[in-house]
């Protein structure tokens, strides 16, 4: 027993200590307020843009690599997913049934339509580039959701490595900051109206903050349009998310199957007991609480305005924890064909809104 505890007393006379989630949380909300600041300085930066942006450049500092590779990590890690559940359920007050039930069935059902051919498009020409592990499915529902909180969301389900999360975050962060400064110029070009213009932006940009950026150039009743369709892409986040939840689950008995299969009755009870996701997340039960409650129109502009503050900022958390995950050195390898795949999902989500836009307007 004396022998067995004297390197962790040797280890704690010395000052030694275990990586604390604390340490990652506070350099996450350094972060956002570093982030803040981008944004007071430079408005048509969004805030969780530069929470990401930030979070890579934090990993790739000579001075603060090791930090956040190291001491940092485990808060990190934390704020990337758990902020990140957070963030989603409040993201579902910004949703009401009223308002998208106001934008019509025609626009709803073209927005289904944008959603389902960018997610299948995307997720085929994924795989059939090659790239690794999750990333076509989470650049896929990227591009045909709502940015990095969808990426998030799935990401938790399929129990994605942090690096393929991380790298489909940048992916979709990039391509949706690019949207603010070109969609803009090529509004009169393609002969769109204020209106039609947001219902386009709503309909193809990733992020909300990314669309309220985007479609303000065009005044607000473009602004307005832009918002409701880009929260009824918002809304197809949790039938995603259980589908593909019982996608999950369907492999891992399949998996289990084949175990028991290959060992006989001495399978191990720890693949037996494996931890399968739920049906439907908390957090997705959690976002359509939300929603139903928004509906109801029982909460203050006071709480509501209160509660999308909370939901950036914990996002904003939640991507700079991602962010730190990118390694960039370890992207040479895929790079092209990730930003070939961003590039073609971009090509189809903006192509197939501007169809579905002037086939409803």
């Amino acid at each position: 027993m004396t022998l067995t505890a004297a390197p962790g007393r040797a280890r704690q006379a010395a000052g030694w200590r275990p990586p604390a989630p604390a340490y990652g949380l506070g350099l996450a909300a350094a972060g956002v307020g570093a982030a803040w600041g981008v944004h007071r300085l430079l408005p048509a930066v969004p805030l969780l843009t530069a929470a990401v942006v930030l979070g890579i450049v934090a990993a790739h500092l000579p001075g603060a690599r090791g930090l956040v590779r190291g001491v940092c990590r485990a808060g990190l890690s934390l704020a990337g997913k758990r902020l990140m559940r957070l963030g989603i359920v409040l993201l579902g007050l910004k949703l009401s049934l009223n308002d998208v039930l106001g934008l019509g069935w025609a626009t709803v059902a073209m927005v289904l339509g944008v959603v389902a051919a960018t997610f299948c498009g995307t997720w085929w020409l994924g795989r059939r580039m090659g790239l690794s592990g999750d990333q076509p499915l989470l650049i896929a529902t990227g591009y045909s959701i709502c940015g990095a909180s969808a990426i998030g969301a799935v990401g938790e389900v399929s129990d994605s490595d942090e690096r393929d999360v991380a790298t489909s975050v940048a992916l979709v962060t990039l391509c949706g900051t690019l949207a603010i400064a070109v969609l803009p110029l090529l509004q009169h070009p393609l002969g769109l109206g204020d209106e039609a213009f947001g219902r386009w932006v709503g309909a193809s940009v990733h992020d909300v903050g990314q669309v309220v950026a985007t479609a303000q150039t065009a005044g607000p009743s473009a602004l307005g349009d832009a918002v409701l369709v880009k929260l009824v892409r918002v809304a197809l986040l949790a039938p995603l998310v259980a589908v593909l939840a019982t996608s999950v689950r369907a492999r891992g008995r399949a998996r289990k199957a084949e175990g028991e299969q290959a060992q006989g009755e001495q399978a191990p009870s720890e693949q037996a007991e494996r931890r399968r996701p739920p049906l439907v997340p908390l957090f997705v039960l959690g976002f359509l609480a939300m929603t139903a409650l928004r509906s109801t129109d029982v909460l203050s502009t006071t709480v509501l305005d209160s509660a999308a503050t909370a939901q950036e900022l914990l996002l904003a958390a939640a991507l700079f924890g991602l962010g730190s995950a990118v390694h960039l050195p370890s992207l040479t390898r895929t790079g092209a064909r990730v930003a070939a795949l961003g590039l073609c999902a971009w090509v189809v989500i903006a192509g197939a809104s501007y169809g579905g836009v002037l086939l409803t307007t």
